[in-house]
């Protein structure tokens, strides 16, 4: 296995020269340590067949893979996010997942996804063509961002066979054998993942697949405010009703889950310390709100508190930028029989209602 450590770079650009690397090993991401100069992090990586592995070790640091880091033209793939000692909180597809060790969760490469750890943690990613995955779990979309639990079914069975299976690339297993135990490791996971979500309905598999197009199509162009249902039909080339069938399978408007996926990144860069700096407004407006006043009522309505409010709870402190720049968030309402003019997607009247 190829080994990178950290510590072999100065301290002054080891974060810069470890995005880098990162970047270029595992697949292009911002990496954003807590501490810039004394980071620490290792990373193994190894083949097992068709799987990539990739066993790092990380102090407390957040990984964010935006639509700015994700190539249309390069192959997609699927990892199995793997915890293996500290704590993790894995965010994509509107899932946030409290990873514990020995719990794994399934990130899909194409779609922007957040990973935030803790200090000495060790977590084991399994990279996974999206061609051969699909062979095991069908529909991988519709569980990314959701996570097992090492008390669960049979997680800690496929968590026990990955590490050892780990454990043996670094020692030397024969490569023969390699594609041989990769299957025996993806019937493991896709029946670990069957056990848990197999319960729940689903349409037919036309219907499902494109729904879960339409979802990552979304999910890529989230902060565009233009992003509205008539645009979304014209580029998979559907008509606005079958659009709407099509994700009627995921029991909720298009209009809806776009304002809700929207509402839900706003929350969560409005409580992240890293944002302090940046007004309300201006995580509002990076998000594809064009209404401040249309934010600051459709967020109270979400989170049953303001957007300051939920800044001040949860522990991120106000700059005072963010003080001045954000009471017309916080506290506007519309006078009653007001229009609210934003993003066609997000209005009441839109074309998928």
């Amino acid at each position: 296995m190829e080994t990178y450590r950290a510590s072999n770079h100065p301290g002054r650009t080891r974060a810069a020269t470890w995005n880098e690397l990162y970047s270029s090993r595992v697949e292009p991401a911002d990496i954003t340590p807590a501490a810039r100069y004394t980071f620490e992090s290792e990373l193994r990586i190894g083949t097992l067949g068709p799987i990539r592995v990739v066993r790092m070790t990380c102090s407390h640091s957040s990984i964010d893979r935006t639509s700015r880091h994700i190539d249309s033209r390069s192959a997609r793939s699927f990892t199995v996010m793997l915890q293996v000692r500290g704590t993790g909180m894995f965010a994509q597809y509107g899932h946030e997942s409290l990873l514990r060790s020995g719990d794994f969760s399934l990130c899909d490469s194409a779609a922007p996804h957040s990973y935030r750890v803790d200090e000495h943690s060790e977590v084991v990613m399994l990279r996974i063509p999206e061609n051969i995955l699909s062979e095991y779990l069908p529909s991988p979309e519709n569980v990314c961002g959701r996570h097992l639990l090492a008390t669960q079914g049979l997680t800690s069975t496929v968590t026990a066979l990955a590490l050892s299976l780990c454990d043996r690339l670094e020692t030397g297993l024969p490569a023969e054998f390699c594609a041989r135990v990769a299957r025996h490791l993806m019937e493991l996971m896709a029946t670990a993942y069957a056990l848990e979500f197999d319960s729940q309905p689903a349409g037919p598999s036309v219907i499902s697949g494109r729904h879960a197009q339409v979802k990552l199509y979304i999910e890529q162009h989230l902060r565009d405010p233009h992003l509205t249902p008539s645009m979304i039909a014209n580029r998979h080339k559907l008509s606005t009703r079958y659009l709407r069938m099509v994700f009627a399978v995921g029991g909720e408007t298009i209009s809806a889950y776009i304002l809700r996926r929207r509402l839900e990144e706003c929350a969560r860069q409005i409580s992240d310390p890293r944002w302090r700096g940046h007004s309300i407004s201006e995580i509002a407006y990076a998000w594809g709100f064009n209404s401040t006043s249309h934010f600051a009522r459709t967020f109270r309505m979400r989170f049953k508190s303001s957007p300051r409010d939920h800044r001040r709870l949860t522990g991120s402190p106000v700059a005072l930028e963010a003080d001045i720049g954000v009471a017309v968030v916080d506290d506007f309402e519309p006078a009653v029989g007001s229009d609210y003019v934003g993003p066609a997607a997000l209005n009441a009247a839109g074309s998928d209602r």
